[in-house]
């Protein structure tokens, strides 16, 4: 039961700073020490309801009741493989969203969503299928990844933006959320240690640059010319290769941090001999990375996966006109891990 009269937080509660939550608090009448209690809870014994905050008073408990966010563990599954776990969440309005739980030598990896959904379109990605419900909270980005580290028990190191949604596309709350989960105060994960990727939106790369944070920003890019790359991905058709390019040349510039392409490899349409050569010539003498991912199939799509030599003798490629590359090891695969696939199943089992 929430007292009678309160306005609601314009803000929910787990979404906000130590200084906002200690502003909020403090005009509701509490003295400030109190924000400090709450946001230890929240972000560092990651409690499952207020009621566990057993060092506030009921009165408070009441009054911020609603105002936090929670998740709802829906389904979870577990491969047997390699023990990849994959989560389907469900929001309070009754969307759904998945995350992806990791375990590896270096340290446990968590990959989170950021929006309900895509509005991206990328053809040979599950994600998109269903179209954009809504962007994410900051909070709801952050409860994916107390939730799991509750529900396994497990310390998470490392935290990838790369599941459903397009983070830039939800640019506000993913900065918010960078701040928080990296904040002295909170899970403190190092900036370092965070991934985010994108499709490419320039102008909001530029944003990102100017932020300087210092994540590591990948870049879902796919193929080495405007032409092959429209066919992939709608963005294209707003920012050419070159423009994409030239922004994260700027991000480079502005952060020191080398930039990830993420490229999908689909047999027959941007495997070839010709794409390797290509793509050399287009980062040649760039500080970056590319990362090859074999393309999981989807049934509403004709894109087959490349085959093993297909990917080995593009890597080789690559490496002989020394540009830095490795193949993604495949996590999950027996449980539908990639972007987008059980979501879409168990929002399809529920029609």
């Amino acid at each position: 039961m929430i007292l009678s009269g309160r306005k609601r937080a314009e803000m929910d509660i787990k979404s906000m700073t130590l200084s906002e939550l200690t502003e909020y608090i403090t005009n509701q009448g509490y003295p400030g020490f109190r924000a400090k209690q709450i946001y230890d809870w929240c972000h560092v014994k990651l409690v499952r309801n207020v009621d566990e905050m057993s060092n506030l008073p009921k009165e408070i408990r009441q009054k911020i009741a609603d105002d936090m966010i929670f998740l709802e563990i829906v389904e979870r599954l577990e491969s047997k493989v390699d023990g990849t776990n994959k989560f389907v969440f469900r929001l309070a309005d009754g969307n759904v969203i998945e995350s992806v739980f990791m375990p590896y030598k270096h340290g446990n990896s968590v990959c989170i969503s950021s929006q309900a959904g895509c509005r991206m379109g990328c053809n040979f990605c599950a994600s998109t299928l269903m179209g954009l419900s809504r962007n994410l909270t900051a909070s709801e980005m952050l409860e994916q990844i107390y939730a799991i580290t509750r529900v396994t028990g497990e310390r998470i190191s490392n935290v990838v933006v790369m599941g459903t949604g397009e983070p830039l596309d939800n640019f506000e709350n993913l900065c918010r959320f960078i701040t928080l989960l990296t904040n002295a105060d909170g899970l403190h994960i190092s900036q370092r240690n965070v991934t985010v990727s994108s499709c490419g939106i320039v102008p909001r790369i530029y944003e990102l640059a100017d932020k300087e944070f210092s994540i590591t920003f990948a870049v879902s890019l796919h193929a080495s010319n405007d032409e092959k790359r429209r066919a992939l991905m709608p963005i294209a058709n707003t920012y050419c290769i070159d423009e994409l390019i030239e922004a994260c040349r700027y991000y480079f510039s502005k952060t020191g941090r080398r930039i990830t392409f993420e490229y999908s490899l689909v047999a027959g349409e941007n495997d070839t001999r010709q794409d390797a050569m290509e793509l050399s010539v287009l980062l040649k003498d760039f500080p970056c990375h590319v990362n090859l991912i074999p393309v999981n199939p989807i049934k509403e799509r004709h894109y087959k996966r490349a085959d093993r030599d297909s990917v080995e003798n593009f890597k080789v490629l690559l490496e002989k006109n020394a540009i830095n590359v490795t193949i993604r090891r495949g996590m999950g695969r027996d449980i539908d891990a990639a972007c987008g696939q059980l979501r879409k199943t168990y929002m399809e089992k529920q029609v």
